[in-house]
C-alpha cells in the first residue's frame, strides 16, 4: 500500500512541477528587467559597439519581418482556399494570424533596439 502512495505523491509532484516550470517563462518586457542585460549594455562603451548591436537589431528585425510577410502569405492562402483544409481553417487562420502579430511586435522591437544603440553611438561619437 505505501508503495502505491509514493508513485501518486511522485505523479502529483512531478505535474505540479511541470505546471510550475510553464508559468515560470518570462516575456520579453520582464526579461529588460533582468540586472545582466542593462550590465551588458553599460559595458558597451564605444561607439562602434553600439554600432556593430544596432547593426544587429537592424538585421534582426528584417528578419522579423520577412517571417511576418511568410506568414501573411500564408493566411492569404488559407482564406481564398480555405475549402482545401476540411474543417481546420478558422484554427489555420488564428494561428498565423497570432504569429503575424508576433513577428511584428518582435520587428518592431529590433527596431527600437536598433534606435537606441545608434543613437547612443551617436552620443558616444559626440562626447569623444
Amino acid at each position: 500500500m505505501p508503495l502505491i502512495r509514493i508513485k501518486t505523491f511522485s505523479a502529483a509532484l512531478f505535474a505540479a512541477g511541470c505546471l510550475l516550470t510553464g508559468c515560470a517563462q518570462i516575456s520579453a518586457p520582464e526579461a529588460r528587467g533582468n540586472t545582466s542585460i542593462p550590465k551588458a549594455e553599460q559595458d558597451t562603451r564605444a561607439p562602434s559597439e553600439h554600432a556593430v548591436l544596432a547593426k544587429h537589431f537592424e538585421e534582426a528585425a528584417k528578419e522579423m519581418q520577412a517571417k511576418a510577410d511568410i506568414q501573411k502569405s500564408l493566411l492569404k492562402r488559407y482564406e481564398e482556399k480555405h475549402y482545401l483544409y476540411d474543417r481546420v481553417p478558422h484554427d489555420l487562420e488564428a494561428h498565423t494570424s497570432a504569429l503575424i502579430r508576433k513577428y511584428e511586435q518582435a520587428a518592431k522591437t529590433c527596431t527600437e533596439e536598433a534606435i537606441y544603440h545608434r543613437k547612443m553611438a551617436s552620443e558616444s561619437a559626440e562626447l569623444k
